[in-house]
């Protein structure tokens, strides 16, 4: 009788687990189990375990090792290949190295397709080399090089799209008489992936020379490379030198229009890490890619040539860079000697070897490699959402501000100071009509006097009552307006063809005055017809859109100097198209860029507010042709909001546009509800989200708040909200940013069906959605607990019953429990433990339910248990296929 509750008992559990598996495969795809041994360099084993560890829902750990090696001798290349544990797409997003550079010279990791073999380890340092396809650098080591990480929102793209199904790790070895302990080597690297996509991809560009022959005796031999860069461009983050005994000093240098850039120059002979690079470096299409390899011959009594050995010498540069994901490529190279006639031009730096002291050394070991957050805000900045399907918020007119009428004119300009108030700048009772100018951009209504009333206004943002007025009998045909940090104003006015500093305390003081009043011009001391102004808050520096004759962007000091100027970029030199009405300017203070809208071009381009360099464009067919104002948020890592305008040879309604600045996507479109925009000319955000738009055709200014959506989410076809008690979901809100915009753009990565309701109807959904997942996390993970349980007790109670009645007769049943677990409930039965069922993982593998709270029932019994049964089981559970990815709505 005994035998009938052990074996429901046993028959039980083997279908719990079971179906758990199954559930496991089902989600995770087919297992793929690698050889690989967690061990460290010195004390290898022979037990393997699976080479997959999962940290979360995306993110999870490969190790790849050598399976415990000894080089058969000195410089010995080996090679083992291990797949891509996955076969979606998958993005490397750190490496840890596990190596000693008493053991190993130097490691490579590649990435490819077909690797040489893909059974056990090979000799690669002979002609069968690493991959029978192309392979591709992702990483180098050498010199007990510390670890390298790789910037936020950047990742090395492996798996289904990339082309990269196996990793290729080839270790050389140096000096065999490492091993003559006759130890094996399990040196290698752990990867930290992660399953998220990454809006920038990762890829190396290695500038190596292969022909430099360093003469015995020699003071200084040089080794140059150079190559034309001609592809999209890339943003160098991190660079790597490796040279042999020789080599001195190694420097990498970007080349444009004559003039080289520093990307990193590092002595060899310190840890051969990846260190940061230059911050203020990109590299585009029309660039030179250069480095130099400074060697000495002293000390050798014959030649040396650049080879595979520890003998030989070797002169590497590598640029670790990310680039668009759209346009991503994982590796590049350039082998071509470099000029003579070029590298005369060569910094003298680049000749001058490091010293390397043991404090410098030791320093260097610490460094961090991942790029500082402001040093890398310039370009890579992109917190990406990843699939703009969904979002919270949606800018609405706010039909009641003004509380009454402004009695504006053309209204050319807007501008928020230091106190967030409103500031707007009209034309009062001029306009610009088609006999305001002649042919040469002279005006011609100059009898008109310059405008009585009062051309700035400042204006509660909140209920739009005036609180100041000022700008009498000072200007002609307003333009555009922005405040500095000490709360003046910077205007333009196209009649005059100037640009003013007036100060604010209503004294109508003109503070600076750049440009000749009345007169158009096209040199450093004139304007034509300019448009709007730029204000750096940290150095003050002054920029001018110019404008509506000339096609530039003007650069000035606080007090007026001029520094430079600019025309439109391209990442294609030869598809340059110079601006055509450059008309509105915003400053981005946390990227240091300052960007232009093209008016007749219908672009944004971007630009370093330092150099003037071009680094991105944003032009949509949703603009229709001209974009008439920008101003920019810091809010969700940078939004740029811009209003378009009406095109002579393309129809498009009058809009506004909330575009992620990373991405370039819109993710939100706005108009007024009552009427149209006549012709939207400039727009400014305030800290708290709102946006206002200035209308020179309907001489008004329109109010936008955010307003929150309504937005019902179909997965497989069935939507949630009326299924909340088949399966959780979490609402995702926008991340709050400080004071600022509330737009957002929120992850979503299930199909999205849009369904209009009441506006109560939302209310009262978001906040049952806001709660209803506590609930369910309490209450439906001990329901099927409850359910689970009560057979198991059931028929632990019959079976305990009739040991009980047997035991009368004849005291011989024995039953083990474990009061510290539920563990103990299976227990042991006569000394036999009944199987391992952990209820985490069983409901961790139903999608919705987290593991939180499961843990604790585990029913695998204590660790002594393990450790008597010689379990291999641990607290960090392996996983041989990615996690599947947890449902949001």
């Amino acid at each position: 009788m005994m035998g009938v509750p052990v074996l429901c008992v046993v028959v039980l559990a083997f279908i719990c687990q079971s179906h758990s598996l199954e559930l496991q495969n089902l989600l995770y795809g087919s297992k793929r189990s690698q050889e690989n041994v967690l061990l460290d360099s010195n004390n290898c084993v022979s037990r393997t375990e699976q080479q997959q560890v999962l940290t979360n829902s995306h993110n999870f750990s490969v190790h790849i090792r050598m399976p415990g090696v000894t080089p058969d001798g000195s410089d010995t290349y080996l090679c083992m290949a291990f797949p891509v544990p996955t076969n979606q797409d998958a993005y490397i997003v750190d490496f840890i190295p596990h190596a000693s550079m008493d053991t190993v010279h130097h490691m490579l990791l590649f990435g490819c397709q077909t690797p040489v073999s893909t059974s056990s380890y090979w000799d690669c340092g002979s002609v069968q080399g690493t991959c029978e396809d192309e392979a591709s650098i992702m990483y180098a080591w050498a010199r007990n090089a510390p670890p390298t990480k790789l910037p936020k929102d950047v990742g090395f793209k492996v798996g289904k799209n990339s082309g990269m199904s196996y990793f290729v790790l080839q270790i050389h070895y140096g000096d065999v008489s490492s091993f003559r302990d006759h130890h094996r080597d399990c040196s290698g690297l752990t990867l930290r992936m992660t399953s998220k996509p990454q809006p920038f991809i990762a890829g190396i560009y290695l500038l190596m020379s292969v022909d430099t022959v360093i003469l015995p005796g020699k003071k200084v031999t040089n080794a140059d490379i150079a190559c034309d860069y001609t592809s999209y461009p890339i943003y160098p983050f991190a660079f790597r030198t490796h040279t042999h005994h020789l080599g001195k000093v190694v420097t990498g240098y970007r080349i444009r229009d004559g003039k080289w850039s520093l990307i990193g120059r590092q002595s060899p002979q310190l840890p051969q890490a990846f260190y940061p690079a230059n911050k203020e470096v990109n590299v585009k299409y029309g660039d030179t890619i250069a480095a130099r390899c400074v060697f000495t011959g002293e000390g050798r009594t014959s030649k040396t040539y650049i080879g595979g050995t520890s003998d030989d010498e070797m002169c590497n540069f590598y640029i670790m860079y990310y680039m668009d994901s759209k346009h991503a490529i994982p590796y590049m190279n350039c082998m071509e000697t470099g000029s003579k006639e070029l590298f005369q031009h060569i910094p003298a730096e680049a000749n001058v070897p490091i010293t390397v002291s043991p404090g410098y050394m030791n320093s260097m070991m610490h460094m961090e490699h991942s790029t500082d957050h402001q040093d890398n805000r310039k370009l890579l900045d992109a917190k990406k959402a990843e699939q703009i399907l969904d979002q919270d918020y949606h800018l609405e007119q706010m039909s009641t501000w003004p509380q009454s009428s402004l009695q504006l004119g053309q209204v050319s300009g807007l501008a928020i100071d230091s106190d967030s108030n409103l500031v707007i700048f009209h034309r009062g009772d001029h306009h610009w009509g088609a006999n305001s100018f002649n042919s040469q951009a002279r005006y011609q209504q100059r009898s008109l006097g310059p405008i009585q009333q009062s051309t700035i206004l400042v204006v509660d943002p909140a209920i739009g009552n005036i609180l100041k007025a000022s700008g009498r009998n000072m200007f002609y045909l307003p333009h555009g307006i922005t405040i500095d940090k000490e709360n003046n104003y910077w205007v333009t006015d196209v009649a005059l063809h100037q640009v003013l500093k007036v100060s604010s305390d209503g004294s109508d003081r003109t503070l600076l005055a750049l440009g000749e009043a009345f007169t158009p011009g096209s040199d450093n001391n004139h304007f034509c017809q300019p448009t709007d102004v730029a204000v750096d808050p940290e150095t003050g520096n002054i920029f001018v859109s110019d404008g509506y004759c000339n096609a530039r962007i003007l650069k000035f000091s606080a007090d007026g100097k001029y520094l430079s100027e600019w025309g439109a970029g391209s990442s294609d030199r030869r598809r340059r198209i110079p601006f055509r009405v450059p008309h509105s300017l915003v400053f981005l203070p946390d990227r240091q860029e300052i960007c232009v809208a093209d008016r007749e071009n219908g672009r944004i381009q971007c630009f370093t507010a330092e150099t003037g360099e071009f680094v991105k464009e944003i032009q949509k067919d949703d603009f229709r042709g001209e974009v008439f104002a920008i101003t920019y948020s810091p809010a969700e890592d940078g939004l740029i909001f811009a209003v378009n305008g009406e095109s002579p040879y393309r129809s498009a309604p009058l809009r506004g546009f909330v575009i992620n600045y990373s991405t370039k996507d819109i993710l939100d479109t706005f108009s007024p509800k009552k009427e149209e925009f006549k012709m939207p000319h400039d727009i400014v955000t305030t800290k708290d989200g709102s946006v206002f738009v200035a209308d020179v055709g309907s001489k008004s200014v329109f109010k936008f708040t955010t307003e929150k959506l309504h937005r019902s989410v179909k997965k497989a076809g069935i939507e949630v909200q009326e299924l909340d008690e088949m399966e959780m979901f979490v609402q995702t809100k926008a991340r709050p940013e400080h004071n600022m915009s509330k737009t957002a753009a929120i992850q979503e990565k299930q199909t999205v069906a849009q369904q209009t309701q009441p506006q109560e109807e939302a209310k009262e959904e978001e906040k049952k959605s806001a709660a209803k997942p506590n609930r369910e996390e309490g209450i439906l993970p001990a329901i099927i607990t409850t359910l689970l349980l009560i057979p198991l007790l059931v028929v632990i109670s019959i079976g305990l019953f009739i040991c009980w009645r047997r035991n009368s007769m004849y005291d011989q049943c024995e039953v083990k429990t474990e009061p510290s677990s539920v563990g103990g409930i299976l227990g042991k039965v006569r000394g036999k433990a009944v199987g391992s069922l952990n209820l985490g993982n069983f409901f961790a593998s139903h999608k919705g339910y987290s593991r939180q709270g499961f843990d604790q029932l585990s029913t695998e019994g204590s660790d002594q248990e393990r450790n008597d049964e010689d379990s291999s089981d641990s607290e960090n559970e392996e996983y041989s296929a990615l996690p599947p990815p947890q449902s949001t709505s």
